[in-house]
């Protein structure tokens, strides 16, 4: 299958983000609906993808060696590509050995570090990250957040 550029690139999101949801492409493609983000999946990447057993769209290896994404540093680091507030979020959010953190507590650190998003964004992009393996959740009388592994584990890269 020939893919056109701006299915390659569609493409190579699908790589950074996984594992995803239609939501989440949607806003990277500027769709209207996870509906019109499925139609594309299907009609243009369909031998690229796939869901795994929580319905989250995933690549193949093939469509990684495809974009020619990288997943590892020399170090063995793991490389991250996050959009811009799930990489401001990772930058701000409880470390491994540290005590989980609401999401409001969260939302408070990223406007002190000079965001200011809206605390529906803040809990979509803890889900986001928890779904990477990047964030785990603490359940309390809330959920809780705190990041999964060391922050010198992974090196994260911001997408337009």
């Amino acid at each position: 299958m020939t893919l056109s550029e701006e299915a390659r690139e569609r493409l190579a999101d699908v790589v950074a983000l996984q594992p995803t949801k239609n939501a989440e492409l949607q806003d990277q493609w500027g769709m209207n609906s996870g509906s019109e983000v499925h139609g594309y999946l299907e009609s243009e990447l369909s031998d690229y993808y796939y869901r795994d057993d929580d319905s989250l769209i995933c690549a193949t290896d093939e469509a990684a060696a495809l974009v020619g994404a990288e997943t590892e540093t020399d170090d063995g680091e793991r490389i991250v590509r996050v959009p811009v507030l799930q990489a401001a979020v990772l930058g701000v959010v409880a470390g491994p050995d540290e005590d989980s953190e609401s999401v409001v507590s969260v939302l408070q650190k990223l406007r002190e570090a000079g965001h200011d998003p809206a605390v529906e964004d803040v809990r979509s992009a803890l889900r986001n990250l928890s779904n990477k393996g990047l964030i785990e959740t603490v359940q309390r009388t809330v959920p809780t957040f705190r990041l999964a592994l060391d922050r010198d584990e992974f090196v994260v890269e911001e997408m337009d």
